[in-house]
């Protein structure tokens, strides 16, 4: 069945189903593939991690370490993975060759921020999920930009992502953590309500967008893992 197409029949057979249906269904879907989470291991990302270990602790995790991280970020990676029992977490990195060659200095980001995120994030995300037919996201609507209408299921290329958490607002994230007594990341208190590289996330002020801390001063919204058209998406490029 043509990708396109099959997003559009789970998009139709999920409308009314919870996350936690959407995810089991997905990692269970035969036309869709092998599917993997890909976990930033941020500031929400402990709800979708904790809602697959409910349903299989074996399910492939892909966290990207692109050698950029706040240490807080790398130690709640090793920890929340330990106390959730996760046994297959996959820790990518950037290819070695390709930094050397690129970024041996660890400043391209301060040149060309596009080009750091192509580096750490895009292509080594590409080559892990190259035996998946389709993968997680956390990312949800009210978080704006593109995301504003994000559907469950969408075609990326020639895989699918799925977005079980597309329609919850940020008081469903905090309610269920809090039901679920889970363990935040710990910068989230320190004002970082969206946690990136070190380099490009900075604190947020009360009244701004929780995003607004990524890539500060810049139109730049997405790393380059989420596409539009086969290309990054950039402030108000989105339909």
């Amino acid at each position: 069945m043509p990708l396109k197409e099959l997003t559009e029949r789970r998009n139709l057979l999920h409308r009314k189903s919870d996350a936690q249906t959407v995810l089991k269904h997905a990692l269970d879907d035969m036309e869709i593939g092998p599917v993997a989470l890909v976990s930033s291991f941020g500031a929400e990302s402990v709800v979708l991690l904790h809602m697959i270990a409910q349903i299989d602790k074996a399910t492939p995790i892909i966290f990207l370490d692109t050698e950029m991280l706040f240490p807080e970020t790398l130690t709640y990676q090793r920890e929340l993975s330990e106390q959730l029992g996760l046994t297959d977490v996959r820790v990518i990195t950037p290819n070695r060759n390709d930094v050397l060659t690129e970024d041996v200095d660890g400043l391209l980001h301060q040149a060309d921020i596009d080009a750091c995120c192509d580096l750490r994030k895009t292509r080594p995300l590409a080559d892990a999920l190259k035996d998946f037919g389709g993968w997680i996201t956390g990312r949800k609507q009210f978080q704006g930009g593109q995301r504003a209408q994000l559907p469950l299921f969408e075609k990326d290329e020639r895989k699918i992502k799925i977005n079980p958490l597309t329609n919850w607002s940020a008081q469903d994230l905090q309610d269920y953590m809090t039901e679920h007594n889970l363990p935040r990341h710990p910068l989230v208190a320190q004002g970082y309500p969206s946690i990136g590289c070190m380099p490009c996330t900075t604190r947020v002020g009360d009244h701004e967008n929780p995003r607004s801390g990524r890539w500060r001063d810049s139109e730049k919204t997405e790393c380059g893992i989420h596409f539009e058209n086969g290309k990054a998406v950039r402030q108000g490029a989105a339909a």
